[in-house]
């Protein structure tokens, strides 16, 4: 494995919360220095002032492979997380077969490491096809690679049935990640129920079926000790029942995504459905919730939420397009928007992609130390570009970023030292 030291970077670790002009020392695949200098003969590049943090570690996304391979592949989604500076990705299990099999969890991995870019990590179902009805068997997946259990953009609908999985991922060591929307209350809507869906004659969803899906949860992961996390978490409502439950000692963890605190419902417009979203975007006050949780450290990581979607899955009416949208390739530069924006510093910001997600996953990772893995991202914070569908890397371009301004760039992506990108 080649050996590669980089000078002139700006050194950021939000885990030791390091923040200095330094040199990186590369050898075999992971960190070596970060302050001395290489024998003799070893390649240099100068970073001429960039930041260098640590690979981002993405805990929450959908990729098409297997089943649905015309939407993305996990070589074109490699290639997407790459140019975003992502080196690890958690991959929902809802796939057409759903990840129910210990094989298919290791096929994934192999898939993973054949990209030489990612680190792909299978969540296996919660149950089996992820449909809800019975519980899928845990040891296995889990001994198989499993990072921990989940229905994908499905909620678990059952108490019971949300309780066996708390209680035996438990046993396991494992957590049960879950899609906070009670599927009942939820029903066919598309937008958040209220007066903008109103006005566009559009079903609604209303805001409280998160909550109520979260509190439910709340209360089976006190009732089990298991450790229940709540994915794409997107209202006030929710989040304050988040706050009370890590408060009072609960297993109880969470993550959101970008759209949820850069966009609000308005972003719909004129019935656009790359901002068809699941669940749904939300009004501005739950958006400046979703801020002052990332601030506070309620929400514990943020996440892509990539749900690739083709153009016909996307170009039909409103109500009946497809939820969801791409964000591998946005996902560092829509966070920094915040930080230029004086709402996250910026090891914060960082932190919530890096060494929080990974310490969720039980992971090496997401951290610049002696002897971590080199999986480096290499940024401009302040370099401007467009975000513009149709020029996306990867397959899939469904954005709701579709002409979003953003400032952040990615100049290089570097997994186990070598460089993937840039």
């Amino acid at each position: 494995m080649a050996h590669l030291l980089i000078t002139n970077a700006r050194l950021l670790d939000p885990a030791s919360g390091l923040d200095a002009p330094g040199t990186l020392l590369i050898e075999n695949g992971r960190i070596a220095s970060l302050t001395g200098a290489p024998a003799e003969g070893v390649p240099v590049l100068d970073a001429g002032g960039a930041c260098l943090c640590p690979g981002l570690v993405d805990m929450r996304a959908s990729i098409g492979e297997p089943g649905a391979e015309h939407r993305e592949t996990i070589a074109s989604a490699a290639q997407a997380a790459a140019a975003g500076g992502i080196t690890t990705l958690a991959l929902l299990p809802d796939t057409e077969p759903a990840l129910d099999d210990p094989a298919l969890i290791e096929f994934i991995i192999r898939r993973g490491e054949t990209t030489g870019s990612l680190t792909l990590l299978p969540y296996g179902a919660a149950t089996k096809h992820c449909a809800g009805k019975e519980l899928s068997e845990y040891g296995l997946l889990r001994e198989a690679g499993a990072a921990g259990f989940s229905d994908g953009a499905k909620a678990i609908g059952s108490a019971r049935m949300m309780r066996l999985a708390l209680s035996y991922a438990r046993a396991f060591g494992a957590m049960v990640v879950q899609h906070p929307e009670d599927p009942s209350l939820a029903g066919t809507g598309s937008a958040t129920e209220g007066e903008l869906a109103t006005r566009l004659g559009l079903p609604g969803i209303p805001a409280a079926a998160e909550a109520i899906m979260v509190a439910r949860d709340i209360a089976l992961a006190r009732l089990t000790s298991g450790h229940v996390h709540f994915g794409h978490v997107s209202t006030g409502a929710a989040l304050d029942l988040i706050r009370a439950a890590k408060a009072e000692g609960l297993h109880v963890t969470c993550d959101t995504a970008p759209p949820y605190f850069d966009l609000n419902e308005t972003a719909i417009g004129d019935f656009r459905s790359y901002a068809k979203l699941s669940p749904p975007l939300r009004r501005e006050e739950d958006r400046l919730a979703v801020l002052a949780a990332l601030a506070d450290g309620t929400i514990d990581a943020i996440a892509s939420d990539h749900q690739p979607r083709d153009a016909d899955d996307k170009r039909l009416p409103f109500a009946q397009a497809e939820a969801g949208g791409v964000g591998l390739a946005t996902l560092l530069g829509v966070t920094l928007a915040q930080v230029h924006g004086g709402n996250l510093p910026l090891l914060t910001a960082l932190g919530l992609m890096t060494h929080r997600p990974a310490a969720l996953l039980g992971l090496d990772c997401g951290r610049l130390a002696m002897g971590a893995p080199a999986d480096l991202c290499l940024f401009w914070p302040d370099r401007a570009w467009q975000v513009k569908a149709g020029q996306l890397p990867g397959k899939a371009q469904n954005s709701p970023f579709d002409g979003r301004a953003l400032e952040g760039k990615v100049m290089a992506t570097f997994k186990a030292g070598r460089r993937v990108f840039g």
